[in-house]
């Protein structure tokens, strides 16, 4: 089938390409020419006139998060979320599903494979029958053990040019990266001895985009992923893919030409496939990878994890208020990723002048108390400071050593409420579902702190928690996939529709989400405090004076706002619902 090539964007692909590798742009042009139709890619794009609505939530998990003796993984799972998820969540993110060596996943072997430990392309394809699929693209570097690599320690072409080289005597002070171990590691090949760059460990070696032949294989990994359903397409640690000796080595104006590159390539395409930038640092960077519209089509909100945490901890919810007002407009086509918790840990970078050094020494202090673990990065100056936090995120917001706490119980609830709210795409961690708690066995057997949250549920035994009324993952799972579904039929909720952050008072986060058309509103209202609260002037917050009564999604039930009060318990939320 002959495709129909539109010029200008044809001609924006090669000011791209200029821009990167120079005069091989005609070259890199006629090489993308020949890949039109590969795996049949632009045959047939998703047929969905909107990229997104407020039916849309993600669920992160690994392939095994879930397990049943003698069965694929990927199968127990897809029968999980299909007896427990349909109608509360319509994306699942299986993180990364390739062969693998280290960092759970993150260190690939072989991108066009699946894990035979976790099944087959036929079980991801089954999975597609009734859920949207997320997938990795972990660009920045690969597995020491994959055949790439082997192919360059022996010196034979392509892959000897495959991986970024360096030099040790290099001044590489000012390189940014999350890990404290070596930047660079000597590898012995055909060529002699010879130093790679390894950002995240020695078993990640970083690829050399520099080499127009590694996108070029990147580009065909994307069309093959998307033959096999992912409609969104997460950009692992994106941020560090292109290095220039003497900077900082992140957000380099070529790596976003990589990712403007790739969204013109999907809109020519694929049109309704979804990039995702991965990029864990301070708020104004992240955000920088929507661009002016013409980059990724959602980042993920890195902010909103640590100081909603920190709100529901400290009780005060102001940090919050003012970073949520300061997010203004969004560019068109463009949203959040809202989530509370994933694979990795709560990020502090994030924080960074958002918060006051106290408060985050503090939130750390919190943490710890609640048995967590502190990943720290390297600085410029040598000196260690704190990175992440490894802590499942329903035991960090749970009492110390009292998890079954009811008032935890509804402090975490309030959280994944309040998150869910936000203008985007809500993004649910498994273990957030689960009422995970921390998973110190794990971290033990493998000496990986992020493993506190990474447990392998029993499906059996999950099942029968969650069977079990008195439990407290049937309470936090019950609960939450009730208000997904009932979430769903709102279209105050649509991922385009504006938000408001409005004054409730003293210890009151209140959200207001209108739809894009305005014939609704919906007032998130919560209270961050372990007291009952007064919410006062519910005339002037709601903006109708004349209310007595008003529909709250969550409890399902109406909300008494007589003498323009209304009253919440500790920790309460409330989605108060205008029509």
């Amino acid at each position: 089938m002959s495709h129909v090539v539109d010029k200008s964007q044809l001609d924006q692909i090669k000011r791209r390409f200029f821009h990167l590798y120079g005069d091989q742009a005609e070259r890199c042009i006629d090489r993308l020419l020949m890949m039109l139709g590969a795996y049949g890619v632009g045959l047939n794009p998703f047929p969905s006139d909107e990229l997104w609505n407020e039916k849309d939530v993600v669920l992160i998990t690994y392939g095994d998060s879930v397990r049943k003796k003698d069965e694929v993984p990927i199968q127990t799972l897809r029968d999980f979320c299909n007896r427990r998820l349909k109608g509360a969540i319509k994306v699942v993110h299986i993180l990364p599903f390739y062969p693998w060596t280290s960092d759970d996943g993150f260190s690939v072997k072989d991108y066009r494979e699946v894990d035979p430990a976790l099944g087959e392309w036929k079980d991801v394809d089954q999975f597609s029958d009734t859920f949207h699929l997320m997938f990795d693209l972990v660009a920045n570097h690969c597995s020491s053990k994959s055949s790439w690599f082997k192919e360059y320690i022996g010196g034979i072409l392509p892959f000897s040019t495959y991986f970024k080289e360096g030099d040790p005597e290099d001044d590489l002070s000012d390189v940014v990266r999350p890990r404290t171990s070596p930047l660079l590691t000597k590898v012995e090949t055909r060529d002699g001895s010879r130093y790679v760059w390894t950002t995240f460990s020695a078993d990640q070696v970083d690829l050399n985009w520099e080499n127009p032949d590694v996108l070029f294989e990147f580009l065909d990994i994307l069309m093959y992923y998307i033959s096999q359903g992912a409609r969104i397409v997460r950009l692992d640690a994106i941020a560090f893919l292109w290095k220039t000796v003497g900077t900082s080595c992140l957000h380099l104006k070529e790596t976003h030409e990589i990712v403007k590159l790739f969204r013109d390539i999907l809109s020519m395409l694929a049109p309704q496939v979804i990039l995702l930038t991965e990029t864990n640092v301070p708020h104004e960077e992240n955000i920088s990878y929507l661009g002016k519209g013409d980059e990724a089509h959602m980042v993920y909100q890195f902010s909103l994890p640590p100081l909603l945490l920190h709100g529901l901890l400290s009780e005060n919810p102001d940090y919050l208020n003012t970073w949520a007002n300061s997010l203004g407009e969004i560019q068109e086509g463009c949203t959040f990723f809202n989530f509370t918790s994933s694979h990795d840990g709560i990020g502090v970078r994030p924080l960074q002048g958002l918060l006051p050094d106290a408060e985050i020494n503090t939130l750390v202090d919190e943490v710890k108390r609640r048995d967590g673990h502190v990943s720290m990065k390297t600085n410029s100056d040598g000196s260690q400071s704190p990175y992440e936090l490894n802590i499942t995120y329903f035991e960090a917001l749970s009492n110390p050593g009292a998890s079954d706490d009811p008032v935890g119980v509804q402090r975490f609830l309030t959280s994944q409420y309040v998150a869910a709210a936000f203008r985007g795409v809500p993004a649910v961690y498994i273990h957030c579902l689960t009422a995970c708690l921390n998973d110190h066995a794990g971290v033990k057997e493998s000496d990986i702190p992020r493993r506190i949250n990474r447990h392998k549920w029993d499906v059996d035994q999950l099942e029968s928690l969650l069977d079990d009324t008195e439990s407290i993952h049937s309470k936090v799972f019950n609960d939450y996939t009730l208000i997904l579904r009932r979430r769903a039929s709102y279209p105050a909720f649509h991922p385009d529709a504006p938000q408001e952050i409005l004054d409730g008072g003293q210890g009151i986060f209140v959200l207001k989400r209108t739809s894009t058309l305005g014939e609704q509103r919906i007032f998130s209202i919560s209270n961050f405090t372990s007291k009952n609260k007064t919410v006062r002037n519910m005339g002037k917050l709601l903006d109708d004076s004349t209310l007595t009564k008003v529909k709250d999604i969550i409890s399902g039930k109406n909300k008494s706002v007589s003498k323009g009060n209304m009253r919440l318990k500790p920790f309460q939320t409330v989605w108060l619902v205008l029509t």
